[in-house]
């Protein structure tokens, strides 16, 4: 069984103690340090504060992570073959003439 700790975070000038393990510690801080710098941009672009500053944070930290596991343009496998049998008929054109050399 491992061992729970509390730990001060400081957020926007504010402190929270959150219970962590030892082995989190180090973990917990650094994402403390990135939400309070996400917090203080978020801040400066929308002059927003308390609830409605976390709640703002916490809207673009999901976006942000649903983004990355969206793919970017999922592959259309009929879009792909198309655009390589394009590209093989200009390179059948482009290539002919020096079939004719050999």
């Amino acid at each position: 069984m491992s061992t729970v700790e509390t730990l001060d975070i400081k957020l926007q000038g504010k402190e929270f103690r959150v219970a962590c393990r030892p082995q989190e510690k180090d973990d917990l801080l650094a994402v403390a340090a990135f939400l309070d710098w996400k917090m203080g941009e978020i801040a400066r672009q929308s002059k927003s504060s308390g609830e409605r500053l976390a709640v703002m944070t916490a809207l673009n930290l999901a976006h942000e992570l649903i983004s990355l596991k969206e793919p970017a343009g999922a592959i259309d496998a009929e879009e792909l073959k198309r655009r390589i049998d394009v590209m093989e008929a200009r390179l059948d054109v482009a290539l002919a003439p020096q079939e004719e050399m050999f």
